[in-house]
């Protein structure tokens, strides 16, 4: 906590002020979001260039996202496996980013055209890495910030992740032009190196006497009970009520129309004739509307209704994507086109134009269904397990990002991309069908007391 009449800097002791915290979660988040922008975008779009198929980039891209749905896993060793000395979560967090680092400095000399399999496993350990990290950074949150922070930290980590993913995305694109391709690995791991070695190196970490385990017990008996203990806690938090127990089945569903902000957006733009540097452009500008489209949607949703505005933003996602297939049957851009002969696509200024207006009304309407479904996913969670619920909804979201990446890249190459994205705007509008049955739990968390800010730091 600030010590009164002392202001220790940043660089002695980061967490030991207000502005410290805050900086640090927003830099820890940043650290997140580069590696994901990297691999989800760069690695992406290269990849399409190098002329892999669209149902392989689909199952690459898939993959980045499984680690994130099963993160909540990880929670129980996180919390048992630790080094008191070092740092109970500085220990994973540092871990982490050097085992993030190490991943893509092995990812570095394979040819993904030549062996994907091999890429894609050294990837998703890469984002295991990852993915663990956001756990202990959140445990972290969890441990040293004090009630009245947590909702301008939590507004920090988001922003920080948005960020970095921009940095790793388009960030990197954009100066791709004037670098060799795996050059760009250096300076993502560089951009990491300089994050653990300013931030998460200098974390100090006041120790908990409370929560040292004893060693009579083995470890592995520690790790299972804990992970019993929160199955059951999960088990209670989602059967409980109707509209947690309907939540589970809203959160395996597509949220809206997804195509336009996966490998199906990063195929069409190599093939349409965008370079690098386009690319990144494109990739700023729909990240920019998607952050204005979160604060947004939001504050409709406390204003309108969550449920009222959430229907809304869900189908005013179809409305691009539906438009984007009947401009590309017009022009007759039916199935993936070899991308030696791409430049040729750009002769429909037409086509390109429309595919730019798309992503970015995509990305802010994206952004609106964004921010109004975690605040839904707030309502219904149970007071009293909120971080771990919340966490577990979150998780199914990235479930969903993975296997709707996945059969997009199959239905690109068998049915062409009009009718991958007929499919994709009429599968994101099945999840309204249940929004009249997720009412709201605010009155019972209002009685218990409990803060829905709370919910969102795990």
């Amino acid at each position: 906590m600030d010590v009164p009449g002392h202001a220790p800097s940043f660089w002695a002791d980061s967490l030991a002020t207000r502005r410290g915290r805050l900086l640090t979660f927003f830099l820890l988040y940043v650290s997140e979001g580069i590696p994901l922008g990297f691999t989800a975008t760069v690695i992406a779009t290269h990849m399409r260039r190098d002329g892999l198929d669209p149902a392989v980039i689909g199952a690459y891209v898939a993959s980045l996202y499984l680690p994130w749905a099963f993160k909540w896993a990880f929670g129980p060793i996180v919390d048992t496996v630790t080094s008191n000395r070092f740092g109970r979560r500085r220990t994973w967090i540092v871990g982490a980013q050097l085992g993030m680092m190490a991943m893509l400095l092995a990812a570095l000399p394979v040819d993904f055209s030549a062996n994907i399999s091999l890429f894609t496993t050294l990837i998703l350990v890469h984002n295991v890495c990852a993915a663990t990290q956001d756990v202990a950074i959140d445990a972290l949150a969890v441990q040293v910030l004090p009630a009245s922070e947590r909702g301008t930290a939590n507004g920090f980590m988001f922003a920080g992740q948005a960020v970095g993913q921009a940095i790793g995305g388009s960030g990197v694109l954009l100066i791709a032009s004037s670098l060799p391709f795996k050059s760009t690995f250096l300076l993502v791991i560089g951009a990491l190196g300089v994050i653990l070695v300013t931030v998460s190196w200098r974390i100090r970490e006041v120790p908990l006497a409370a929560i040292v385990v004893s060693r009579v017990v083995a470890p592995w008996r520690r790790i299972s009970a804990e992970i019993a203990g929160f199955m059951r806690a999960v088990a209670r938090a989602f059967l409980g009520t109707r509209a947690a127990s309907l939540g589970l089945v809203f959160a395996v569903l597509p949220l809206g129309a997804y195509a336009l902000s996966l490998s199906l957006q990063s195929n069409l733009a190599v093939e349409l004739g965008l370079d690098d540097a386009s690319i990144g452009m494109l990739g700023l500008s729909s990240a920019l509307t998607s952050a204005m489209g979160c604060v947004l949607g939001g504050w409709l949703s406390d204003r309108f209704g969550r449920r009222r505005m959430l229907a809304l933003f869900v189908a005013l996602t179809a409305v691009p994507t539906v438009w984007l297939a009947l401009r590309m049957l017009a022009a007759g851009h039916i199935e993936p086109v070899d991308v030696a002969v791409a430049a040729a696509s750009t002769n429909d200024a037409a086509l390109v134009a429309t595919f730019w207006s798309v992503c970015i009304i995509y990305g802010f309407l994206q952004g609106l269904t964004y921010g109004s479904s975690t605040a839904l996913y707030m309502d219904i969670t149970t007071p009293a397990v909120a971080a771990t619920q919340f966490t577990a909804y979150m998780a199914l979201g990235n479930l969903v990002t993975s296997y709707t990446a996945a059969w997009q890249g199959l239905s690109i190459t068998h049915f062409g991309y009009p009718t991958t994205l007929g499919l994709d705007a009429a599968a994101g509008l099945i999840c309204i069908a249940l929004l009249p049955w997720l009412g709201s739990m605010n009155r019972q968390r209002t009685r218990a007391g409990a803060s829905p800010i709370a919910a969102v730091i795990e």
